[in-house]
Formats: C-alpha cells, structure tokens, sequence
C-alpha cells in the first residue's frame, strides 16, 4: 500500500472490535489500539481502600500543617504583644485563613481539578495541554484522544465564546507556550524547595523543646540533634510511602488528640472569651491599630497553611475521598481547637510569645508530648518530600527533568514512588539549611515564600481550568479572584518583605531547578526537532531494506528512539557500522501523553513499514507521566507485551483470504526470530552546539545539559530494564 492510502487498523483478535481509521505514512501514525480489559478508566475505589488510604494520609499529608502550631504564634509575634486583643484579632486571621485557603480552596476546588487521580502543577499543565495545543513537541496524534483516560469531561451547556478566546491566544503565541512552561516550572521548583524547608523548620522547632525545659541546653546542641533526626528521616525513604505511611499515621493521630485536648483544656481554663475571633470585625481592627506591623505579621499567619498544597501534590498518592475525609474529620477540627486554645493561653500570658506552645504545654505532659513533637516534626517532612518525588516524576515525563531512577515503591497503591538521587540531595540541602540558618524565626522568613508562591501558581492554573475546561460561571471565576486569589497576593506582598532576612533562600533553590529544568528542557526539544528535520525518509528507508549487499541476521531486533513522527537518523549510522538487518526489526518511539495513565491495554499503536515481506514495524509506546515505564502491570516483561502486541497487530490486520495466510507468515516469522533471540538496540545521541553557536547556546548545551547527563540521567538500559547481555547501544553526535 502506498504512503496516503487509507488502512484500517482493528483491535488484535480476541480483544474487542474497535478500528481506527489512520494515513499509513511515515509522518503520520496508523495503527491499533489493544484492547484487553475494556475501556481501562480507573475503578471506583472500595469504601474500605478509601478509609485505609484517609489513615495513611494522615501519616504522609498533613505532618507538615500539623505541626505549624509550633512555631506560628512565635513567627506572628516576634517582637512581643503590645495589646491582648492583637491575639483575638491574630486567632481571627488563622481561623479564617484555615477555612479560606485549605478548607474551601484545596478541599472543595482544588482537589477536583486532578488527572485521573494525579495532582500537582504538572497535572494542572497536563489539564491545559489537553484541551489547548500548548506543547512544544510537536508529537500529537489523532488516536491519542482516543485513550481513555484522555477525554475531558467538558459541559456542553456553556457558551465557549470566552474559553475558545483564551485558547486560540494560547495556541497563535509562542510566547505564551513559554510563559506557561515557565509557570509550571516554577511551581514544580517552588514545591521542592518546600521539601528542603519544611524538614528544617519542623524538627528544629520540636527539638527546640529542650531548651524551653532545659534553659542550659545550647543551641549547637540543638542543631545537631535536628541534623540526625532529619538524615533518619530521609534514609527511611527508601521504604516507600506505603510502610512509611502506616508506621506514622498513628504516632499524627496521637499528635491531634493530644494538641485537641490541651488546646479545650487551655480554652476554658485561661480565657474562653477568645471565642471573639470568629467577628471577622477583629481583622479590621487589627490593621487599624497596627498599620504597617499588622501587614508585616501576615508573614507568621500564613504558616498555619504550610504543607496545605501537599494535599493536592501528594494525591497521586491517595485519592480525593482519602483526602477530604481526613482533612475535614480530623486535621481541621483539631487545628481550630489547638490554635484557640494557644490564644486563650496568650491573652493570659502575653509574655510568653517566643515559646507558646511548650509553655502551653501542661506540665504533667510535657515531656510525653516533647517526644510526640519530635516524632510529629520528623514525619511533618513527609508530606513534601513525597509531593517532590511525585513531581519529580511527572517532570521526567514531559521532558523537564534528566532521567533520574524512580522506584514504584507499592504493588497495591498506584502513584507512590521513591526517587533517590533526589532524596540524597533533598537531604544534603536540608541539613545545610538547618546547619545555617539554624533558628526557626530564620527559616520561617524562607520558608512563607515558597508556600505562598506555590499557592498563587495553583490558582493561576486554576483559573485557567475554570475558564477553558470547566467553563465556570464568570462571576464565580471572578469571586474566586477576588477571595482566595486577593488573600494570597496579600500574603506573598507580605512575606517577600522578608527577602532578605531568608526569604532568598527559595527563590535561589527555584532558580537552581528552574536552571536544570530549562536546560534539559531546551536541548530535549532542539534534539527532536533535529531528528526531525534529519529523519529517514520512506524512500531512503525502501532503498535501505531493498539493499542486497545487507546481510539478514535470525534475531528479532527492536530499535529504540524518541522520533514519534519517522525514523531516526541514527539507525543508518548504525547501518553503516553493522551492515546487517535482523529477519525482524521494529522501530519503538517512546511517548508521553499529558495525562497520569495510558491503561496498558491501549499503550501500544504499530504499523508496518515498507514492504508486506520485509518484516519492518513501527511502535509508538504511550505513557502517561506516572507511568512505571517498562511494566505491563501484569507482571510481564516489556519485551513480552510488545511481542504479543505486534502479533495481535498483525492478525487483526489480516483477517480472510489470502491476507490471513500472510498474517500467519508474518507471525510465524516473528515467534522464530524472538526464538533465536531478541537484541535490544538503543540509539543514544550526544549533543554539541553547532558552528556559528553563541556563547549563550554553547554554554546550555556543550556544558550545563553534558554536566547533567553525566550525573544525573539513568541510561536507557536502567529505564526499560534491558539486560546487559541483549543490549547495542549506537552512538551518535548531534551539531544543534
């Protein structure tokens, strides 16, 4: 058939009749869907894996908000309390900000814009790029939209005259590609120098307890003791989410009960007039006794929401239901209780600001919920270090992120993975932040800007989602603006009036990662569009295969690239090294889809290429961004899945007659060859600037994107898990 002939290509026999309609070309993709188990959209989780992952949530999620109580009303009131009523009024503030930002924001809003499960900002980009062409590889296919997991549920009742605007301003301008890519890059850099500062700031805050009962206990000491805690902390990662999970949600849980009843103790005991603070009026009143200082303490109150976004980055983990069960039972209520009942002991002993919560503290219990602290702050540090994992991933995915090992830490919860490299450098970073900064009051001014800024990020997608997926009433994407979104911009007015008292401290981290991600970012994006422009054309490729001085070699061969639209340049380097061409050679594109999950049953899409006797196959291989690349989920190898694909690939497409006994050929030839054997050849391209580069490109490429590769990108091999004896790497180098 010749290329621009219609083909029609059916679902593999015995799984289901659906066909699709493609061009058979090299530069546009035909080929079938497997379907095995129906449509693969994730099944409603059991009431009973709710409620199990709800507790394990609570070990994993909310550590870190849970633990604000011990260092928020000293943050807030740094410089003493003047005036009793500040502290109603500071309560009012945190009672309103609670329910505002992760009560009614993540909660009841946030939490539903995930991908298929999946939260973070890249789920929001992924959102995005599904309803508006916003990518920079230019990869798309038609049978994409026809995954499953694809589809958006879009209303249908809403005008799209103000969503279609937005779009089409999108999709004419590159520079606001760009600026998208930028923000979401951002965010993801923000979120993981929220996972260096949140393990600082919670263990050094607990540990400090010793100092409150022990007055001779130095803060060298201190800090120490912080440093080993967070370095067990961190090497208990590589147990996974799962097991890390249930050994911490009950020691969280005990933390709530106890904070829960020392704060109703405190309450009726020192001054339950405090219950003032629900009269927003106090908040008026505030600002227009403190003016400016008043502005400035925004800075301490908007640590009470610290680890809020975990929630939504750590859902991939969980599930939305697991989410707001445990927020709404047990973290809201026992935060509310235990900031009123600091309050209530405040307005008493406004003295004792700088160590309100051990002071509160009464003695009988002092050193049992010492020790509770401890352990509280220590797994605090979960919530983030799992939400930068999990970001980590989805960053690999779209092509942000050098190719680093991600381990899939639990058979029975899908979403939760552990990343090494990052965690040792997580570590490293945390322990320098502790070690340097060493008070709370320090790396509380670096720590409310990098929460603040991942929140206005959030809502930025947000709005974007309203507008052109979910096509919100304007007036409600308008009162969204104008609460939460005037609330947070306030809040980040007030903690970049820090910078330079740590506040840097962030912004440097994201600078660091924003700078890794755009280089590998930029060099990804340069080498597909060379491969691109260089691809072997189909003429060259028949006068490749037709050549008789090539020798025909028994194994099967599979030829890996990244080249979705043709093959890759590098295969006739390798051609002109070995002169030879296996009995059965598929070409295998690996691709990422903007979504969480491509179910396997639709991951694989082949062709045949070139003539019907060749044996010549092509094979785009979807994933999605969380995705265990190389795994069938079923316990078979990728090798397996692919050949067992390409033979219901090639019987669906030669049912009857004469094509049916050239099916059985074609198959026959693809079990002797994987018979014989199987070599798994990977092209891996070097890059350099080409002549004529400025220093800016020769720097980026020759330099910073080489640097990462040799020290951070996990080999192909590693990825699909090829062994080492089946594997031929071909090398070429790339003059961008």
């Amino acid at each position: 058939m010749s290329d621009g002939d219609v083909r029609e290509a059916a679902a593999p026999e015995g799984n289901g009749d659906r066909k699709l309609q493609r061009y058979d070309s090299l530069d546009v993709e035909s080929g079938n869907v497997l379907h095995r188990h129906g449509s693969g959209v994730k099944q409603a989780a059991t009431w009973s894996v709710v409620l199990h992952l709800a507790f394990q949530s609570i070990g994993i999620v909310y550590g870190d908000i849970g633990t604000s109580p011990l260092y928020v009303m000293k943050s807030v009131f740094s410089g003493g309390i003047s005036n009793t009523e500040d502290v109603t009024a500071v309560l009012s503030l945190i009672l309103y900000t609670l329910t505002l930002l992760p009560l009614v924001k993540y909660v009841l809003i946030v939490l539903h814009a995930n991908d298929n499960g999946e939260g973070g900002t890249f789920a929001l980009y992924s959102l995005v790029c599904r309803y508006v062409k916003v990518g920079l590889i230019p990869s798309q296919q038609a049978e994409d939209r026809q995954v499953s997991n694809y589809q958006l549920q879009l209303p249908d009742d809403i005008p799209e005259k103000r969503a279609g605007w937005l779009k089409s301003v999108f999709e004419n301008s590159n520079y606001a590609k760009y600026i998208l890519l930028f923000l979401t890059m951002l965010g993801t850099s923000m979120v993981i120098g929220d996972g260096i500062l949140t393990p600082s700031i919670s263990v050094v805050s607990a540990v400090e307890g010793i100092a409150v009962a022990t007055p001779a206990m130095t803060r060298d000491v201190i800090v120490w003791i912080s440093v080993a805690i967070l370095v067990l902390l961190f090497l208990s990662q590589r147990f996974g989410t799962d097991k890390v999970g249930n050994t911490f949600a009950p020691i969280i849980c005990i933390w709530f009960s106890m904070n829960t009843g020392i704060g109703i103790y405190n309450f009726f005991k020192y001054d339950p007039a405090v219950i003032k603070a629900l009269n927003p009026l106090c908040i008026i009143q505030y600002f227009q006794r403190n003016g400016k200082d008043a502005w400035i303490s925004l800075g301490g109150v908007v640590l009470v929401i610290t680890g809020a976004e975990a929630m939504f980055a750590d859902l991939g983990h969980f599930s939305v239901k697991s989410i707001q069960i445990s927020m709404t039972t047990l973290v809201y209520p026992s935060l509310v209780i235990t900031y009123t009942g600091q309050a209530s002991f405040l307005r008493k002993h406004p003295e004792l600001a700088s160590d309100t919560f051990y002071k509160s503290i009464p003695g009988a219990v002092y050193w049992p919920m010492f020790v509770v602290a401890v352990l509280a702050a220590a797994i605090a540090s979960q919530a983030m270090i799992s939400g930068t994992f999990s970001i980590i991933q989805q960053s690999l995915a779209l092509g942000c992120f050098p190719r680093v090992k991600v381990v899939h830490t639990s058979a029975k919860f899908e979403g939760q993975v552990y990343v090494p490299g990052i965690n040792y450098l997580l570590m490293v970073a945390c322990v320098a932040v502790t070690v340097g900064f060493r008070t709370t009051e320090k790396i509380g001014n670096a720590y409310g800007i990098a929460v603040v800024f991942v929140m206005v990020l959030t809502s930025l997608f947000l709005g974007l989602i309203m507008i052109m997926v979910w096509k919100t009433n304007l007036l409600l994407v308008i009162l969204y603006a104008v609460t939460i979104g005037l609330i947070e911009l306030v809040y980040l007015s007030s903690v970049l009036y820090k910078f330079d008292q740590g506040g840097y401290l962030p912004l440097a981290f994201a600078a660091i990662v924003m700078m890794i991600m755009y280089v590998w970012n930029y060099v990804y994006c340069k080498k597909y569009y060379y491969e691109l422009d260089h691809k072997i054309t189909p003429e060259r490729l028949k006068e490749i295969i037709s050549d008789p001085n090539l020798r025909r070699m028994p194994k099967l061969a599979l030829f890996y690239s990244e080249l979705v639209q043709g093959i890759p340049p590098i295969f006739e380097q390798y051609l002109s090294n070995v002169p030879a061409l296996n009995n059965v050679l598929v070409f295998i594109s690996f691709k990422s889809l903007p979504i969480s999950k491509v179910p396997q049953e639709e991951r694989f899409l082949f062709r045949r290429i070139a003539s019907d006797d060749a044996n010549v196959y092509r094979c785009v291989v979807r994933y999605g961004y969380s995705d265990v690349h190389g795994s069938s989920g079923r316990g078979e190898s990728f090798e397996v899945t692919l050949v067992e694909g390409l033979k219901g690939y090639i019987r669906s497409n030669t049912a009857g007659g004469d094509e049916e006994g050239r099916g059985k050929r074609d198959v026959e030839a693809i079990e002797g060859a994987w018979d014989a054997g199987v070599v798994h050849l990977v092209g891996e391209s070097d890059v350099a600037a080409g002549k004529g580069s400025g220093i800016r490109k020769r720097i980026t490429i020759d330099y910073g994107y080489n640097f990462l590769k040799r020290n951070l990108k996990q080999s192909s091999n590693e990825v699909f898990d090829i062994p080492h004896e089946k594997l031929l790497k071909v090398g070429m180098t790339y003059l961008l």
